[in-house]
Protein backbone atom coordinates (compact mmCIF):
# COMPACT_ATOMS: atom_id res chain seq x y z
CA UNK A 1 0.00 0.00 0.00
CA UNK A 2 3.16 2.50 1.06
CA UNK A 3 4.82 1.87 -2.47
CA UNK A 4 1.34 2.33 -4.38
CA UNK A 5 1.01 5.53 -2.46
CA UNK A 6 4.40 6.92 -3.29
CA UNK A 7 3.91 6.29 -6.82
CA UNK A 8 1.40 8.58 -6.71
CA UNK A 9 3.42 11.24 -6.11
CA UNK A 10 7.03 13.23 -8.05
CA UNK A 11 9.25 14.52 -5.62
CA UNK A 12 11.34 17.41 -6.76
CA UNK A 13 14.39 18.40 -4.78
CA UNK A 14 14.56 21.48 -2.74
CA UNK A 15 10.11 21.25 -2.96
CA UNK A 16 8.43 22.34 -0.36
CA UNK A 17 6.50 18.55 -0.86
CA UNK A 18 5.47 16.02 -2.94
CA UNK A 19 3.65 17.35 -5.96
CA UNK A 20 1.02 15.16 -8.11
CA UNK A 21 1.25 14.60 -11.70
CA UNK A 22 -2.19 16.61 -12.03
CA UNK A 23 -0.46 19.87 -11.25
CA UNK A 24 2.06 19.46 -13.65
CA UNK A 25 0.29 22.00 -16.45
CA UNK A 26 1.06 20.91 -20.21
CA UNK A 27 3.32 23.47 -22.13
CA UNK A 28 1.10 25.90 -23.74
CA UNK A 29 0.51 25.94 -27.55
CA UNK A 30 3.00 28.28 -28.77
CA UNK A 31 1.56 30.10 -31.93
CA UNK A 32 2.73 32.37 -34.41
CA UNK A 33 0.26 35.18 -36.41
CA UNK A 34 0.55 36.51 -40.00
CA UNK A 35 -1.50 38.93 -40.46
CA UNK A 36 -1.14 42.47 -42.30
CA UNK A 37 -4.39 43.98 -41.16
CA UNK A 38 -4.11 45.63 -37.31
CA UNK A 39 -7.47 45.29 -35.76
CA UNK A 40 -7.80 41.69 -37.01
CA UNK A 41 -4.04 41.17 -35.79
CA UNK A 42 -5.18 42.51 -32.18
CA UNK A 43 -8.19 40.99 -31.97
CA UNK A 44 -6.31 37.16 -32.90
CA UNK A 45 -3.48 38.16 -30.05
CA UNK A 46 -6.98 38.93 -27.52
CA UNK A 47 -8.12 35.83 -28.34
CA UNK A 48 -5.31 33.77 -28.04
CA UNK A 49 -4.13 35.92 -24.50
CA UNK A 50 -7.52 34.51 -23.50
CA UNK A 51 -6.87 31.23 -23.50
CA UNK A 52 -4.49 29.16 -20.55
CA UNK A 53 -3.58 26.74 -23.16
CA UNK A 54 -2.14 28.71 -25.17
CA UNK A 55 0.60 31.38 -26.22
CA UNK A 56 1.28 34.19 -28.85
CA UNK A 57 5.60 33.98 -29.50
CA UNK A 58 5.08 36.52 -32.12
CA UNK A 59 3.12 38.41 -35.14
CA UNK A 60 4.08 39.57 -38.38
CA UNK A 61 1.93 41.33 -41.17
CA UNK A 62 4.13 40.00 -44.29
CA UNK A 63 5.87 36.71 -45.80
CA UNK A 64 9.25 37.99 -45.25
CA UNK A 65 8.81 38.69 -41.57
CA UNK A 66 6.69 35.41 -41.29
CA UNK A 67 9.51 33.21 -41.95
CA UNK A 68 12.14 35.36 -40.05
CA UNK A 69 9.74 34.62 -37.16
CA UNK A 70 9.32 31.38 -37.60
CA UNK A 71 13.35 30.80 -37.99
CA UNK A 72 13.44 32.71 -34.38
CA UNK A 73 10.92 31.15 -32.62
CA UNK A 74 9.68 27.89 -33.85
CA UNK A 75 6.11 27.79 -33.19
CA UNK A 76 3.95 24.91 -32.59
CA UNK A 77 1.47 26.79 -34.89
CA UNK A 78 1.44 29.32 -37.69
CA UNK A 79 -1.75 31.29 -38.38
CA UNK A 80 -1.44 32.52 -41.71
CA UNK A 81 -3.49 35.06 -43.58
CA UNK A 82 -3.16 34.28 -47.37
CA UNK A 83 -3.68 37.88 -48.72
CA UNK A 84 -0.36 39.47 -47.38
CA UNK A 85 1.37 42.77 -49.07
CA UNK A 86 4.72 41.21 -51.28
CA UNK A 87 4.70 37.57 -50.67
CA UNK A 88 1.86 35.96 -50.43
CA UNK A 89 0.59 33.27 -47.55
CA UNK A 90 0.54 30.50 -49.79
CA UNK A 91 4.29 31.87 -50.70
CA UNK A 92 4.94 32.03 -46.99
CA UNK A 93 4.14 28.11 -46.35
CA UNK A 94 6.06 27.58 -48.85
CA UNK A 95 9.31 28.85 -47.70
CA UNK A 96 8.64 28.22 -44.17
CA UNK A 97 7.71 24.18 -44.83
CA UNK A 98 10.58 24.03 -47.23
CA UNK A 99 13.09 24.38 -44.21
CA UNK A 100 10.69 23.21 -41.82
CA UNK A 101 8.66 20.07 -43.03
CA UNK A 102 6.85 19.36 -39.76
CA UNK A 103 5.48 23.19 -39.35
CA UNK A 104 1.85 23.58 -38.56
CA UNK A 105 0.56 26.26 -40.37
CA UNK A 106 -3.39 27.02 -40.67
CA UNK A 107 -4.47 29.07 -43.67
CA UNK A 108 -6.60 31.60 -42.20
CA UNK A 109 -8.44 33.94 -44.86
CA UNK A 110 -11.59 35.51 -46.21
CA UNK A 111 -11.53 33.44 -49.75
CA UNK A 112 -13.10 30.60 -50.84
CA UNK A 113 -11.75 29.98 -53.58
CA UNK A 114 -11.04 26.92 -54.81
CA UNK A 115 -7.78 27.65 -56.95
CA UNK A 116 -6.55 29.42 -53.75
CA UNK A 117 -7.73 26.37 -51.19
CA UNK A 118 -5.69 23.68 -53.36
CA UNK A 119 -2.50 25.05 -53.62
CA UNK A 120 -2.14 26.36 -49.97
CA UNK A 121 -3.44 22.44 -49.11
CA UNK A 122 -1.12 20.89 -51.60
CA UNK A 123 1.63 23.37 -50.44
CA UNK A 124 1.31 21.22 -46.99
CA UNK A 125 -1.78 23.22 -45.26
CA UNK A 126 -2.37 21.31 -41.91
CA UNK A 127 -5.94 23.80 -41.83
CA UNK A 128 -7.86 25.98 -44.58
CA UNK A 129 -10.54 28.02 -42.34
CA UNK A 130 -12.31 31.34 -43.15
CA UNK A 131 -12.37 34.69 -40.66
CA UNK A 132 -15.48 34.80 -40.50
CA UNK A 133 -15.87 31.50 -38.47
CA UNK A 134 -16.85 31.57 -34.65
CA UNK A 135 -13.82 32.11 -31.94
CA UNK A 136 -14.79 28.98 -30.25
CA UNK A 137 -14.14 26.80 -33.73
CA UNK A 138 -11.37 29.09 -34.09
CA UNK A 139 -9.82 28.05 -30.89
CA UNK A 140 -10.86 24.12 -31.74
CA UNK A 141 -9.04 24.07 -35.11
CA UNK A 142 -5.50 25.32 -33.44
CA UNK A 143 -6.21 22.41 -30.50
CA UNK A 144 -6.90 19.73 -33.01
CA UNK A 145 -3.67 21.23 -35.62
CA UNK A 146 -1.36 21.08 -32.53
CA UNK A 147 -2.69 17.15 -31.83
CA UNK A 148 -1.70 16.15 -34.86
CA UNK A 149 -5.14 16.66 -37.14
CA UNK A 150 -5.68 17.99 -40.22
CA UNK A 151 -8.88 19.89 -40.64
CA UNK A 152 -11.01 21.44 -43.56
CA UNK A 153 -14.57 23.40 -42.83
CA UNK A 154 -17.15 21.67 -44.63
CA UNK A 155 -18.37 24.88 -46.36
CA UNK A 156 -14.14 24.46 -47.61
CA UNK A 157 -15.00 20.82 -48.63
CA UNK A 158 -17.80 21.75 -50.39
CA UNK A 159 -16.05 24.72 -52.46
CA UNK A 160 -13.39 21.78 -53.78
CA UNK A 161 -15.76 19.21 -54.42
CA UNK A 162 -17.96 21.50 -56.64
CA UNK A 163 -14.30 21.80 -58.99
CA UNK A 164 -13.68 18.28 -58.39
CA UNK A 165 -12.65 16.45 -61.82
CA UNK A 166 -12.39 19.65 -63.76
CA UNK A 167 -8.96 20.12 -65.96
CA UNK A 168 -6.43 22.55 -64.46
CA UNK A 169 -5.00 25.26 -66.23
CA UNK A 170 -2.03 24.57 -68.03
CA UNK A 171 1.25 27.00 -67.45
CA UNK A 172 1.09 28.46 -70.71
CA UNK A 173 -3.34 29.31 -70.17
CA UNK A 174 -1.97 30.89 -66.88
CA UNK A 175 0.25 33.07 -68.49
CA UNK A 176 -1.88 34.27 -71.36
CA UNK A 177 -5.08 34.74 -68.40
CA UNK A 178 -2.96 37.03 -66.85
CA UNK A 179 -2.02 38.69 -70.29
CA UNK A 180 -5.86 39.17 -70.62
CA UNK A 181 -6.12 40.31 -67.00
CA UNK A 182 -3.43 42.99 -67.36
CA UNK A 183 -5.50 44.45 -71.12
CA UNK A 184 -3.54 42.54 -73.63
CA UNK A 185 -4.86 42.19 -76.74
CA UNK A 186 -4.15 38.91 -78.40
CA UNK A 187 -1.52 40.24 -80.90
CA UNK A 188 0.29 42.08 -78.26
CA UNK A 189 -0.20 39.01 -76.01
CA UNK A 190 1.29 36.75 -79.04
CA UNK A 191 4.57 39.10 -79.01
CA UNK A 192 5.16 38.65 -75.20
CA UNK A 193 4.82 35.10 -75.25
CA UNK A 194 6.92 34.92 -78.64
CA UNK A 195 4.21 32.67 -80.06
CA UNK A 196 1.76 33.08 -82.94
CA UNK A 197 -1.69 34.38 -82.50
CA UNK A 198 -3.18 31.71 -83.68
CA UNK A 199 -1.57 29.56 -81.04
CA UNK A 200 -2.76 32.31 -78.72
CA UNK A 201 -5.93 31.99 -79.73
CA UNK A 202 -6.04 28.22 -79.49
CA UNK A 203 -4.54 28.95 -74.98
CA UNK A 204 -8.05 31.21 -75.02
CA UNK A 205 -10.31 28.88 -76.16
CA UNK A 206 -8.79 25.85 -74.20
CA UNK A 207 -8.90 28.32 -71.24
CA UNK A 208 -12.75 29.65 -71.28
CA UNK A 209 -13.96 25.86 -72.21
CA UNK A 210 -12.20 24.43 -68.81
CA UNK A 211 -13.80 27.55 -66.92
CA UNK A 212 -16.99 27.23 -68.39
CA UNK A 213 -16.81 30.82 -69.12
CA UNK A 214 -18.32 33.42 -72.14
CA UNK A 215 -15.23 34.60 -73.11
CA UNK A 216 -12.09 36.19 -72.43
CA UNK A 217 -13.24 38.91 -70.22
CA UNK A 218 -15.59 36.51 -68.43
CA UNK A 219 -12.70 33.93 -68.09
CA UNK A 220 -10.99 36.59 -66.20
CA UNK A 221 -13.81 37.50 -63.59
CA UNK A 222 -14.71 33.48 -63.22
CA UNK A 223 -10.70 33.03 -62.48
CA UNK A 224 -10.43 35.67 -60.27
CA UNK A 225 -13.35 34.86 -58.23
CA UNK A 226 -12.01 31.22 -57.93
CA UNK A 227 -8.47 32.81 -56.77
CA UNK A 228 -6.67 31.18 -59.97
CA UNK A 229 -5.75 34.71 -60.65
CA UNK A 230 -4.75 37.13 -58.41
CA UNK A 231 -5.59 41.06 -58.95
Amino acid sequence: MKEAALARYTFCRGSAGPVTSSTVKPKPIRILSVEDHPVFREGLATIIGSQSDMFLVADASDGVEAVAEFRRHRPDITLMDLRLPGTNGTDALIAIRGEFPQAHIIMLTTSDGDGDIQRALRAGASAYILKSMPKNELLGVIRSVHAGRRHILPEVAARLAEHLGDDDLTTRESEVLRFIRDGYRNKQIAYQLSISETTVNFHIKNLVDKLQANDRTHAVTIALRRGLLQI
